[in-house]
């Protein structure tokens, strides 16, 4: 699984993080999505794709 983030899309919801908190995080700053691995291991997967599926914004990408 590759992970990729389009944080000038994201607008600060937070859902990534509450799903995903290994792999999604937040600027202090902004709010804005910070991707904390891009590569995460196969027993996040799920969270990782719930967390795109859960993305207001639809800033979050999974390639299998």
């Amino acid at each position: 699984m590759k992970v990729t983030v389009d944080s000038e899309k994201c607008c600060a919801g937070g859902n990534c993080v509450m799903t995903a908190p290994d792999v999604f995080d937040q600027r202090d700053s902004d709010g804005t999505v910070v991707l904390l691995n891009d590569s995460p291991p196969a027993e996040l997967h799920d969270a990782v794709r719930e967390a795109a599926d859960v993305c207001p914004s639809a800033c979050i990408t999974v390639s299998e």
